[in-house]
């Protein structure tokens, strides 16, 4: 009995064996059948800001193409490092993915992370938001031309403001002053807790320009307290088409822009990515998205994966660049 027993077991093993090799392996991190439970967007800022905000919307609409629950996550903290972080940490499965900010560019440079945007499989830049060069609505200035000259034949008198020092807007203005050939420090920043109370110090007339983008300044400049003399974009506002291009106004090359984008783990499965890639671009070219974005004042734009990546690159040496130049990068 022992004997027939052992031999019965062998029996079965040979042809678990065989029937292992003969089906075929149930691969867990293949797109058949994924999602198969929900996914989950880390969002490395807080709740109620632009980019929760512009982050649950792309949730709800990537649960119907996904056909599972999209789960927004909050994971805050390090200026962004903690929620970048926990994107590129996560398992690579599809499972988690996240809302990575142009501040990817920016925080490898301070010394606060090694994470770039290489650092990330890439899925679908979302939105984009340009600065702009605004004043009070009674400044002398006609043109971004005029307060070139002015910052140019007075350097140090006038003063902006619109987010942190190092920010993006820091940067914004920075960079405008460096490809115009003069010192980032001809227009001394003045650190604010964001565009808000920047734009308001202005307004007050505590500083003189708030290099913030559009829809941030969007109301002041229809209540007529604001007005805008360009935009560091390629491309005019839609907006407000008739605020000019730093190409058109001075020919310059700058631009930057507060930006959003889609990003998973590196390592994702080709098929998973490609069924986020497929979701996330019918979301953004969604008339929902457009009329929440527009509702928002926010910029609408899609990249797919391989323009996403160059785009990210391309932000990367630019900021790391004007981050040297004013001398906040390590």
């Amino acid at each position: 009995m022992r004997f027939r027993s052992r031999r019965s077991f062998a029996a079965l093993s040979v042809a678990a064996l065989a029937a292992a090799v003969l089906l075929p392996a149930a691969d867990p991190a293949s797109a058949q059948g994924y999602p198969s439970r929900p996914v989950t967007m880390i969002v490395p800022w807080g709740a109620g800001g632009g980019t929760d905000a512009t982050a649950r919307i792309i949730g709800s609409l990537l649960e119907k193409e996904l056909g599972q629950p999209v789960t927004v996550v909050n994971r805050t903290g390090g200026s962004g490092v903690v929620g970048h972080a926990a994107i590129a940490s996560a398992q690579p499965d599809g499972y988690t993915i996240g809302l990575a900010t142009v501040e990817i560019g920016m925080m490898h440079w301070q010394g606060l992370t090694e994470l770039t945007g290489a650092s990330y499989t890439p899925i679908g830049l979302v939105n984009a938001d340009p600065a702009g060069v605004q004043v009070r609505a009674d400044a002398p200035y006609k043109t971004v031309n005029d307060l070139l000259a002015a910052i140019k034949a007075n350097p140090g008198k006038m003063k902006a403001s619109g987010t942190g020092q190092g920010g993006i807007w820091h940067l914004a203005i920075a960079g405008l002053l460096r490809d115009q050939k003069m010192d980032p420090a001809a227009v001394p920043w003045v650190p604010s807790n964001g565009a808000a109370p920047g734009l308001q110090d202005m307004v007050a007339g505590g500083v003189d320009i708030a290099p913030v983008s559009l829809p941030e300044a969007r109301s002041l400049i229809d209540a007529g307290k604001v007005k805008s003399l360009a935009i560091m974009a390629d491309k005019p506002s839609a907006l407000y088409p008739n605020v000019p291009t730093l190409k058109s106004a001075t020919g310059s090359d700058w631009t930057i822009a507060a930006w959003r984008g889609i990003v998973a783990p590196k390592g994702i499965p080709n098929d998973i990515r490609d069924k986020l890639v497929a979701g996330i671009q019918k979301v953004a070219g969604s008339k929902e998205y457009a009329d929440f974005m527009a509702s928002r004042g926010f910029g609408v734009i899609y990249a797919g994966p391989d323009d996403f990546a160059k785009f990210m690159a391309k932000s990367d040496a630019e900021l790391g660049a004007t981050m040297k130049a004013v001398g906040i990068a390590k």
